[in-house]
């Protein structure tokens, strides 16, 4: 705590100075001022949470600084001292709420008592505020979540809640919804919000603006500004880019600001609006702030068209192992979706994912193998995590790039070391898998399989499986999306301390070494 002694006479000054052990009281600084203008500059500017003042001095009295000061530091403790038995200055005192008034000379012990006490009322405010700023947040919520849903049914709760927030809700308040769509990939926590929140009120103070927030499905932040008058374009960019800063911190995001109304019970119609853009997202680079005229724009400047046989020259280039083709139809895909409006992401995602399944048709039709050869599921799941259109375009182009990659290396396998290797790469999650099973799959006996799999590749069975294994736990430990834990069960092993122990066998980190290493 800072503690400021503002009198006019400087071996006062000192003498209360040096005559008290601070630091034992809980006060880090102790700061001086020789009169109440200068006190009053150095309340401002160092904000102490105790002054310790003379009543009577020269340009500015000490009860008139402490009125001046009252609106600037309201939790402010003030403690008076007067060498004066004045009535009138002691009720002034009084009624600014002084905890103590302490008669000169002055009393070392005295002062020391009163201090104690000027703490324990600081603390006492700072706890009432926090819990009055508590209440008031939960309010604020709970409308914000009202205002998300249509005006009709909730018009009471709204009032109701309105009122307990002192909001004025005349038809000239004017209410823009922003919502924050954030990067399922990462989680934030509640204490973060809050400090965003506060920190919103504060900068939305320049503009005479205030705001109230919700928290949706945990991937959603929707904030409700409203003010006496319709905020302008510039207002709004600047309300965008703060967010924008803010959450930039902790990941990926969308901002969408729906178009301002006036009225609170207007305020949905904001909400929806900004719903509307939200859904266009997908098709915008990441922490993209987007409003209608940019979508205005995105549409009218889109003129190109996806051929109806995209799929047929896909699977034929991949058949024909014409990587030029391939290059060719990812550039029309690009420029067809990249900030398509019209389109919806469901759509987009089922093209892509038929894209996908072809590519991994092609990999068995092909017999081109690969450690990161993916299965249905894996693709499902990797599709789920794109946060972008320009992610799901970058999971095929690496994918497809991949695909010639192996197919360049590869020579002609024998057909049954292919069926086994297939085989492993849709069963390797299943704890179970065993040599028994392949040999089954293959039609051959469990003796006879290993022997032509180790004369064939030079690798025992279990081997490769291992290897298959460890090599897709490392694809999954680079993607902090997964818990170990979590890895281990998708690799196919339920004991997660062996998993440990083979992969740093196998690659010579343990597995959080080799995140560690992979993320740096």
């Amino acid at each position: 705590m800072k503690l400021l002694i503002v009198d006019d006479e400087e071996l006062t000054r000192t003498g209360v100075i040096s005559s008290i052990d601070w630091k034992a009281l809980g006060i880090e600084e102790v700061l001086q001022a020789d009169d109440g203008i200068h006190g009053l500059e150095a309340a401002r500017m160092y904000k102490p949470e105790i002054i310790l003042c003379d009543v009577r001095m020269p340009r500015m009295d000490g009860i008139s600084m402490l009125e001046r000061l009252e609106s600037i530091l309201p939790d402010t403790v003030a403690i008076f001292m007067s060498g004066y038995s004045d009535k009138e200055y002691l009720k002034a005192a009084i009624k600014l709420k002084a905890v103590n008034y302490i008669e000169k000379p002055l009393d070392p012990g005295e002062i020391r008592d009163a201090v104690l006490e000027a703490k324990q009322l600081y603390i006492q405010k700072l706890h009432s505020h926090r819990g009055e700023t508590l209440h008031s947040m939960e309010t604020a919520s709970r409308l914000a979540l009202q205002l998300t849903v249509p005006y009709g049914t909730n018009s009471e709760i709204i009032g109701q809640l309105a009122g307990e927030l002192s909001l004025r809700s005349m038809p000239g308040t004017y209410f823009t919804a922003f919502i924050v769509k954030l990067d399922a990939a990462f989680e934030m926590a509640e204490p973060s919000i809050g400090d965003i929140y506060q920190d919103m009120e504060e900068f939305l103070k320049f503009y005479h603006l205030s705001c109230i927030h919700v928290e949706k499905r945990i991937q959603y932040l929707v904030y409700f500004v409203f003010g006496t008058s319709r905020p302008s374009q510039p207002v709004l960019q600047a309300i965008g880019q703060f967010l924008g800063r803010r959450y930039g911190e902790f990941g990926r995001y969308f901002i969408a600001a729906g178009e301002s109304f006036s009225g609170i019970s207007r305020a949905y119609q904001s909400y929806a609006s900004a719903v509307i853009l939200l859904q266009s997202s997908f098709f915008f680079p990441e922490n993209t702030f987007l409003t209608e005229s940019i979508l205005q724009d995105s549409s009218s400047n889109h003129q190109s068209s996806l051929p109806a046989s995209a799929v047929s020259i896909f699977s034929e280039a991949l058949s024909s192992r014409n990587e030029s083709a391939c290059l060719d139809l990812f550039r029309l895909l690009t420029e067809y979706f990249d900030k398509n409006t019209a389109l919806l992401q469901n759509q987009v995602k089922d093209f892509y994912y038929k894209l996908l399944l072809i590519l991994d048709d092609s990999r068995r039709q092909q017999k081109v193998t690969s450690s990161s050869s993916p299965d249905e599921a894996s693709i499902a799941e990797e599709m789920e995590h794109c946060f972008t259109f320009r992610d799901l375009h970058q999971v095929l182009e690496s994918k497809t790039a991949q695909f010639f990659r192996d197919a360049a290396a590869s020579t002609d396998e024998n057909p049954t070391i292919f069926l086994i290797k297939d085989y492993i790469s849709k069963n390797y999650m299943k704890e179970t898998l065993s040599v028994k099973d392949i040999s089954a799959h293959v039609f051959l006996s469990t003796s006879y399989v290993c022997t032509f799999f180790k004369n064939e590749t030079g690798q025992t069975l279990n081997q490769y499986m291992t290897e298959y294994r460890m090599e897709r736990a490392k694809q999954l430990l680079g993607d902090s999306r997964y818990k170990i834990a979590d890895i281990s069960s998708k690799v196919g092993y339920s004991d997660g301390n062996y998993f440990g122990k083979s992969f740093k066998k196998y690659s010579g980190l343990s597995p959080s070494e080799y995140r560690e290493r992979i993320t740096q």
